[in-house]
């Protein structure tokens, strides 16, 4: 027996929805990778905890697309075993991208003192023989966010006052010279070449927008599949109805 009008609105809109739902997946994987490659270049010294976010959400966007095979023909083939599964499976990605939702936003909050705490622990392997990666991404961080030190340049005094003070600093800490020629330094704290920023609040933002990405994107597409679950088990039931209603 065919399903009711209203039964075959929700199957047709259930296969739309599928299409849209694979496209979720691609932006989840999206979202996933584009932050795991803004961290990557940092990641001997941030916290795993910003990497397994982003890692989280790739694997889930990879699922959503064997999830959006079951939708598609449990609604075409008004399946209701298969319909069934889509629903289950949906529910599952659900509570997965809210929790990565939810843990975006609380990593967004810890994520001064997590970031704090990494590179006051990293500041003091630079310049050493096996702190090659760390000297290279202090250099960068310094020089990408024009910033020195984690809250100023004097947090290289604090870190490692054996090979560090007030007028001398990594270099990344001072600001290219405009056709300046031959030996160049900035060791006067008031020197307006010296950068004042201290990282914390530059490379912590950015750290930080990140973070704040991902929870948004998982708690949006979450809010977008909780209605994909509504028209799912609402057509699962139909075609039970129907089924059991044709004998």
């Amino acid at each position: 027996m065919a399903l009711s009008t209203s039964a075959n609105f929700i199957k047709y809109l259930l296969f739309l929805f599928n299409f849209f739902f694979a496209i979720t997946g691609v932006i989840i994987m999206a979202v996933g990778l584009t932050v795991q490659g803004a961290y990557h270049n940092f990641r001997d010294i941030l916290d795993a905890k910003f990497f397994s976010i982003p890692t989280f959400l790739v694997v889930i966007g990879s699922f959503i697309f064997v999830i959006a095979f079951f939708g598609c023909c449990g609604a075409y083939k008004e399946n209701y075993c298969m319909t069934l599964t889509f629903s289950v499976l949906l529910i599952l990605i659900f509570i997965l991208e809210l929790a990565a939702g939810i843990s975006g936003y609380v990593l967004r909050n810890d994520t001064r003192e997590l970031v704090s705490n990494a590179l006051n622990t990293s500041m003091k392997s630079y310049g050493q023989d096996n702190g090659g990666d760390i000297t290279l991404i202090w250099d960068e961080i310094q020089v990408d966010f024009d910033c020195c030190g984690v809250y100023n340049s004097s947090d290289w005094s604090h870190a490692n006052s054996a090979k560090f003070n007030e007028t001398f600093l990594p270099m990344s800490c001072c600001r290219k010279q405009t056709g300046a020629v031959g030996y160049v330094s900035c060791p006067d704290p008031n020197s307006a070449t010296l950068r004042k920023t201290g990282c914390i609040d530059s490379f912590g933002d950015f750290i930080k927008a990140h973070a704040v990405s991902l929870g948004a994107a998982g708690i949006a597409l979450a809010v977008i599949q909780f209605f994909g679950i509504m028209f799912a088990c609402y057509l699962a039931k139909q075609i039970k109805l129907q089924g059991v209603s044709s004998y």
